[in-house]
């Protein structure tokens, strides 16, 4: 059963929904968040720094097949609970972007499924409108697959 990650985006609103439905044990959906062999995966980023605690920070880098560094994100991590929720900032650096707050939420609905809700408010309507505007409703997407995909394969090399 494929499932999608779904984006809610109201009129006149700064903010979006995205929930997505995995597979996943909700241990193993958190995990895909807070480790960063893991990240690194199914982000398909670098990661150079990642303190999963209150007040820690993070820092992703992304490259070309050259090598050039063509994105760079960050932000702090405000509040984690482990496999329930975590509160960050996020920010992309060199765009025109400014810092977005996330509230992500991790549901366990069975054993072997579970539930992300990630609720983004942006500075202002018309940021949020611009971010649309990009392919970030495909984007999420793709990493979402990617990541019910990888770990799909480590619980299935895991019982091997």
């Amino acid at each position: 059963m494929e499932r999608k990650t779904k984006i809610n985006a109201l009129d006149d609103k700064q903010e979006i929904l995205i929930t997505r439905e995995f597979d996943l044990p909700v241990e193993l959906l958190f995990k895909a968040y807070i480790e960063a062999e893991i990240v690194e995966q199914w982000m398909g980023t670098k990661v150079l720094k990642l303190e999963n605690k209150k007040h820690g920070s993070y820092q992703f880098e992304t490259s070309d097949p050259k090598g050039n560094v063509v994105l760079k994100m960050n932000g702090v991590i405000h509040e984690i609970i482990s496999n329930q929720k975590i509160t960050r900032t996020f920010e992309m650096e060199n765009t025109p972007f400014e810092v977005q707050l996330e509230f992500l939420q991790f549901e366990k609905l069975t054993d072997e499924t579970s539930k992300l809700n990630m609720h983004v408010i942006y500075k202002s309507v018309a940021v949020r409108d611009q971010i649309l505007k990009l392919p970030f409703a495909q984007g999420i997407n793709m990493a979402h697959n990617r990541l019910q995909d990888i770990l799909n394969q480590k619980t299935t090399n895991h019982d091997n």
